[in-house]
């Protein structure tokens, strides 16, 4: 079954689309390079079509009717955004969830010293990267900085043309006769990836002179001290913007493909649906998937659960454990998030007929995992079959796969997390390419083609 390139099957007013919502993502991805800035990005959309807060309307004792539009901000760092059907939310809702970390380098807390003249910030891997990929390289500092007395101060520094970078160094090929003959996981190990912030001392200082003027700078300019990177969260991402690839501009080059790729089309397909729908619709953009889904804005936790009981309180449901406990249940998920695009530079690693291909349109992967379909969740036929009736009632390209050849390797989702519920989960989500690399890889109609299923799939999804 050879699935048709999505671009040869669009006419001029559908390549206008997908260029015109390529371009929005584009400028989201810009502004997003953080779970927190994604987030902050996705609360102005939201407002800006129409959602209020959930925990505003919970003070105020709002009760919700059909077709109320509510946002639930978890601690900065995940999303929800609900548009409350004309079904009780015990009979399920149409869920779209996705994750909006991404592989990066993190600030340790006690970061700042100085050695031979050059001031740096010591640092801890977040996530699956190889790390030689991220020396030698323009690099942009994002995050908050909350002092003693709880003022926070944001940063973004890297981005403007008039912005300083920063940048691991790595060591001159003609001294690396040794680090070239090490296993490529060894080539750059994490506790060399120091960041350079800093070389001119300040005069009058005799020890750690650049060190103090680096200190000098934070604390004119941002007031921070010292010992402020105890309570901070610092993320060192690549500097520069999302580009569009190519001399036809069909592919866009970027960092955080993985998975904001899916959020954006997600947000966009519940924050863009006119009416009321029958079923509540609800899409999560969700932190900490990188390493677990761990802490307390991953999914692992029950932050999701507790807010879709503060949902079914707010539609006088009742919160009762049943109630909740039938809204998960009943419900029927895309869990968005993206596939390993086939790279023919690197073949042997696919089962070409069974992975995904770039500009085939939106991916479902019945089941993730390794080996043996370990740590997966696996979709029920009779799930994919409605999955099919949809897509295929609303024109969307789409394509099948599993990710790598058999006991090559493997990875995970959220969608086991979520399937515990009982609900029906199949990951759904867009080829990459260089998944995990400081710039990742898309095709721009394999976008739209996700935002369309994910559009049709909030408006036809319903118990089977």
């Amino acid at each position: 079954m050879v699935k048709k390139n999505a671009w040869e099957q669009y006419d001029e007013q559908e390549m206008r689309k997908a260029e015109a919502f390529a371009a929005a993502y584009r400028a989201f991805l810009d502004g997003g390079k953080t779970e927190r800035e994604c987030v902050a990005e996705g609360v102005e959309e939201a407002k800006a079509k129409g959602f209020i807060s959930l925990w505003d309307a919970l003070k105020e004792g709002r009760r919700l009717q059909p077709g109320d539009r509510v946002y639930a901000d978890w601690m900065g760092k995940s999303l929800m955004a609900f548009i409350v059907g004309t079904h009780p939310v015990s009979e399920g809702m149409n869920i779209l969830g996705a994750h909006i970390d991404s592989p990066r380098v993190d600030v340790k807390q006690n970061p700042l010293y100085e050695d031979e003249g050059i001031a740096y910030l010591d640092t801890h891997y977040y996530g699956g990267i190889k790390k030689y990929q991220w020396v030698a390289q323009p690099l942009a500092l994002h995050g908050v900085i909350v002092r003693r007395d709880g003022t926070k101060v944001t940063l973004a520094l890297g981005e403007k043309d008039d912005d300083p970078v920063f940048c691991f160094s790595d060591l001159l090929i003609h001294l690396a006769q040794d680090q070239m003959s090490k296993k490529a996981s060894e080539v750059v190990e994490g506790e060399t990836l120091n960041l350079i912030v800093g070389g001119l001392p300040l005069k009058g200082e005799e020890k750690d002179s650049v060190k103090q003027g680096v200190l000098k700078l934070l604390k004119d300019q941002y007031d921070i001290e010292e010992e402020d990177f105890l309570s901070a969260e610092l993320e060192i991402v690549p500097a520069g913007k999302c580009r569009d690839l190519g001399f036809d501009r069909s592919m866009l080059l970027g960092y955080g493909h993985d998975d904001r790729v899916c959020a954006y089309p997600s947000l966009r397909a519940v924050t863009d649906f006119e009416g009321t729908p029958d079923y509540t619709l609800c899409a999560i953009l969700t932190d900490k998937e990188e390493i677990g889904s761990v802490g307390a804005t991953g999914m692992n936790s029950n932050f999701f659960e507790n807010t879709v009981a503060e949902l079914c309180t707010l539609a006088q449901e009742g919160c009762a454990d049943l109630n909740l406990r039938r809204a998960l249940r009943n419900s029927r998920m895309l869990s968005s998030d993206v596939s390993a695009g086939f790279d023919p530079n690197f073949a042997s690693v696919f089962e070409k007929k069974n992975a995904a291909i770039l500009s085939r349109g939106v991916c479902f992967n019945k089941f993730t995992g390794r080996g043996g379909k370990g740590g997966s969740n696996d979709a029920n036929a009779e799930y994919i079959a409605e999955i099919r009736r949809i897509m295929d009632g609303a024109n969307v390209d789409f394509q099948t796969a599993e990710l790598g050849r058999v006991d090559v390797g493997g990875g995970g989702t959220i969608a086991y997390m979520c399937a515990k519920y009982g609900m029906n989960v199949i990951d759904a989500g867009i080829a990459v390419l260089s998944m995990h690399a400081p710039y990742e890889i898309i095709a721009k109609c394999d976008l739209w083609e996700a935002y369309k299923g994910y559009c049709a799939f909030l408006k036809e999804a319903k118990p089977f």
